[in-house]
């Protein structure tokens, strides 16, 4: 599989298209002064605590409070809250070293949040969800720095590996490896990124991630809430942290300050895929230039049409969103469950494309073209399940059920992307209202009375072609002569394509518009 990513930079922000095999999958927008990411760190205060939903409102600077649950805390909060005081009261030139700092014991699973955050202290609080809606950000107190290869988490001793590396003996290798080279007091999660790679790789990730740590609680020290302690890389380069793999093979940017700042990470983490950024400064807009203009148009809209004639109907209400499959005129076979299966595989390609392109979260509801066979039933699950594999958001897909609905969780990170894909009618400017074209004629004639009182002998009337077949058509019923006579005038009347059904103009004998 091929990937592309390309970025468009302008003075509003930085767009993002990722490109598999020419075909759009996401698409990010970054606005110049967006704030409240994922993955920002912040140093909030306790506002409200609400022991009904065992969660507090802190306050991180946003227009409405952050929202942070008990499950959020981390069983390491004590220890956070104890760190958050030491750093913002710390008196040396230099921070304090971490390795000998002492970690508090765990709070309880089911534990109170009044019991944690009695007093209402100022903590360290990362962003998990940034604002959706009219809901502020939520919040977590389990801290993660994430590098190319590693992520780091303070305060405990866990090695974890990814799931995804399926090599056993790997596995272990990496395990043995990062406990070797781990700091203390710092958990390591090794990524799926890390397969493969050498010790020495490894270590100068975690190297990076600890200086980060020490760069936070310099920014800590004498900060008063609310503050932002540290932002997530921008959001080119931790995409590029988070995708680069062997099949990527090409970043094209518009901008020549973030192409040479692409070019420099890309050179600290894969020195052998430096080639990939390309600048461009061509004549069209990049996004046009990359076909991705058309394929956004194509994407957004409420129907979208699949290449063979089915076509799916997306549709959004407050609690969850529904796809409806439609078969349109697709045919395969004279076997109605063969029909259905194939538009249903075609389908599922699609709608696991529009989930990543569009950001859908919550609920998804999708009603397929109704299937008999068990068989058929768990192919087109399979299928869904095999399409959303390159999905980095968690999701779970249920199973068909009676009534032919497949029901899918998708994580909800950020809020869901909706471009306006409609343009404004040309006719009715975008007010939903025309001339009614039955008193057209009464309207041009009425306005030809106008310029006859007013001294107009020599005019020209530019109307659509339609019309002008309409006013021209037949010898007894020519509307233009009976005018012509009427107002005993010269005039002349042209066709004009690019006008609208019910568009017209009027010239006078120096080919100048009368204005009314």
């Amino acid at each position: 599989m091929n990937k592309e990513l390309i970025i468009n930079v302008s003075p509003g922000g930085v767009e993002i298209a990722l490109l598999e095999d020419k075909k759009l999958v996401e698409l990010h927008t970054e606005k110049a002064d967006a704030n409240f990411a994922v993955g920002d760190l912040y140093l909030g205060k306790v506002k409200k605590l609400i022991p009904g939903l065992n969660a507090a409102f802190i306050d991180v600077g946003f227009e409405k409070d952050a929202f942070l649950h008990y499950t959020d805390l981390s069983p390491y909060a004590r220890s956070l809250l104890k760190f958050t005081q030491m750093a913002i009261h710390d008196k040396g030139e230099t921070p304090f070293d971490f390795s000998n700092f002492n970690v508090e014991p765990e709070i309880v699973k089911t534990g109170k949040i009044n019991e944690v955050l009695n007093g209402k202290p100022s903590v360290l609080v990362q962003i998990l969800k940034e604002p959706i809606a009219a809901k502020g950000p939520r919040l977590s107190c389990e801290i993660s720095l994430p590098g190319r290869f590693v992520v780091l988490t303070p305060f405990n001793e866990i090695v974890a590996v990814s799931k995804k590396i399926h090599s056993a003996e790997e596995r272990k290798r990496l395990q043995k490896i990062v406990e070797a080279i781990r700091p203390k007091n710092f958990g390591v999660i090794v990524r799926t990124a890390a397969e493969g790679k050498s010790t020495a790789e490894l270590h100068q990730d975690l190297i990076a991630l600890t200086e980060n740590w020490k760069q936070i609680q310099l920014n800590l020290k004498g900060a008063v809430p609310p503050a932002k302690i540290m932002s997530e890389q921008d959001k080119t380069t931790s995409m590029l942290r988070d995708l680069l793999t062997v099949d990527f093979n090409r970043v094209v940017i518009n901008d020549k300050n973030i192409y040479n700042d692409t070019k420099a990470y890309i050179q600290k983490i894969a020195p052998d895929k430096v080639d990939i950024v390309t600048y461009y400064n061509g004549p069209l807009p990049i996004f046009d230039q990359y076909g991705v203009t058309k394929q956004v148009k194509g994407s957004f809209g409420k129907t979208v049409n699949l290449p063979s004639g089915a076509y799916l109907i997306i549709e959004h209400t407050e609690a969850l969103h529904v796809i409806d499959v439609n078969s349109g005129y697709k045919s395969v076979s004279n076997n109605q469950e063969e029909n259905a299966l194939q538009t249903n595989l075609e389908a599922a390609e699609e709608i696991a494309r529009q989930l990543r392109l569009r950001d859908i979260g919550g609920i998804i509801v999708i009603d397929f073209i109704d299937m008999k066979l068990p068989d058929n039933k768990r192919k087109l699950q399979d299928a869904m399940e095999e399409y959303m594999k390159n999905d980095r958001a968690k999701h779970a897909v249920l199973p068909i059920s009676k009534f032919g609905l497949m029901q899918i969780t998708r994580q909800r990170m950020r809020p869901e992307v909706n471009i306006n894909t409609s343009e404004i009618c040309p006719t009715c400017g975008g007010t939903g209202m025309v001339t009614p074209s039955i008193l057209l004629e009464d309207e041009m004639e009425k306005r030809l009375q106008y310029l006859v009182n007013h001294g107009h002998r020599q005019i020209e009337l530019h109307v659509h072609p339609i019309v002008y077949a309409y006013l021209t058509k037949g010898w007894f019923t020519n509307i233009v002569k009976k005018w012509k006579k009427k107002f005993a005038i010269k005039l002349k009347v042209l066709p004009n394509n690019n006008y609208s059904f019910i568009e017209y103009h009027f010239f006078d004998e120096n080919e100048e518009e009368i204005k009314f």
